[in-house]
């Protein structure tokens, strides 16, 4: 199967990352922080270990600052539901994930939606900044939109916020392992990452970096810590980590960043962005198909890529798709406003996201597909 689903978790995981994963099962197999004995210590160890570099890799401040989640959802939940209060204003762009909105419907806070601009940067901050009211908390955005690939001014963003005494929380989970992220650079507070995409780390595993304090939680329970007291822990990462941790997942995220490492990230991108503009440049000579953006740009976008073809149904061409051994993803991608904002939200589109183990030949092979007479009449 051609595999071009890896913007919602990478199909194929690397050698080091499924070694870690099974070691973790069979030489690290006890509760980390829980028990005194040799083992559980080794474990703990392992995973203060991954905190480093995961704090490293994102420019934080340091390793506590560093918490394990069950997902990017989980993440953001913590940071919207956490922080916010009641009558706190937040601002958004139009190419949030549901993992943003839905926490914001659910706390009822007010929000405002900033255009993001496909052409101009600028104008995207400008954006961000005539939003800005007296009693706006928090910007909260994506780094990158999740259908069509859209890199948002992080770095501007994050620097608005820092001159406005704004807090700065930014959805990674489309960035994470893509492009360099500095938290300290960009002025990010918080930092929400899905490691099974960019990272090629095992699903079911998330990251928070939190540099800024996170009040409410919104899970309690066992931290190994503190006992006693009927209270979470007012530090991190306990404060947010209750419950026993995914070891497996946690060690194949530090194998992740190692595999990332080794290779390059400015390697992996230009590789991954030469074979999406050789899908648009494919794409776009098919006269049924329609494509939403200009050719994807170095640094403007990042490796994901949207279509339709022809009046169908996304869901009906990744379908057929599919029969024909390639796994895309076709619908809303659970990102409603996105397609409002670009007027396809009554087709959806079909996404294609390579990454690092995806060849040139795939891609050939899939435009031959599509491009063909047969596929045609299939739709």
């Amino acid at each position: 199967m051609i595999y071009f689903d890896n913007a919602a978790t990478t199909g194929k995981k690397p050698q080091n990352v499924i070694k870690a994963t099974l070691t973790a099962l069979s030489e690290y197999s006890a509760n980390p922080g829980r028990s005194g004995h040799t083992l559980s210590v080794k474990t703990a160890d392992a995973i203060y270990r991954i905190r480093e570099k995961a704090a490293n890799f994102f420019g934080a401040t340091g390793a506590e600052k560093v918490v394990f989640t069950l997902n990017c959802t989980h993440a953001i939940n913590c940071v919207i539901k956490g922080v916010l209060k009641k009558g706190d204003h937040v601002i958004v762009s139009t190419f949030e994930h549901n993992a943003v909105m839905r926490p914001l419907k659910k706390i009822g806070n007010p929000y405002s939606e900033a255009k993001v601009s496909l052409f101009d940067d600028e104008e995207t901050v400008e954006e961000f900044k005539r939003l800005i009211k007296p009693n706006t908390r928090m910007i909260i955005c994506t780094g990158a939109s999740n259908v069509f690939g859209k890199l948002l001014p992080i770095e501007k963003i994050g620097k608005l916020c820092a001159e406005r005494g704004i807090l700065f929380a930014v959805d990674a989970a489309q960035i994470a392992g893509v492009i360099p992220v500095n938290m300290q650079k960009m002025h990010i507070d918080f930092l929400c990452a899905a490691p099974h995409k960019g990272l090629y780390a095992p699903m079911g595993t998330g990251i928070l970096i939190a540099e800024k304090y996170i009040e409410n939680t919104v899970l309690e329970g066992g931290t190994g810590t503190n006992s006693a007291q009927l209270t979470q822990p007012e530090y991190l990462p306990e404060r947010l980590e209750s419950g026993t941790l995914n070891v497996p997942g946690i060690l194949g995220i530090g194998a992740g960043i190692d595999f990332v490492n080794s290779i390059g990230l400015e390697k992996i991108y230009n590789y991954e962005m030469n074979l999406i503009r050789r899908l648009y440049d494919g794409l776009k000579e098919n006269r049924n198909i329609k494509l939403y953006t200009p050719k994807p740009s170095s640094y403007d976008y990042a490796p994901v890529l949207s279509f339709n073809f022809g009046d169908a149904d996304s869901v009906t061409t990744a379908q057929i798709l599919s029969e024909n051994g390639v796994a895309v993803r076709g619908g809303l991608h659970c990102a409603p406003e996105a397609h409002r904002y670009l007027d396809t939200k009554d087709t959806g589109t079909v996404r294609l996201s390579p990454c690092a183990f995806n060849t040139g030949g795939e891609v050939s092979a899939f435009l031959k597909l599509i491009n063909g007479e047969k596929f045609i009449k299939k739709l």
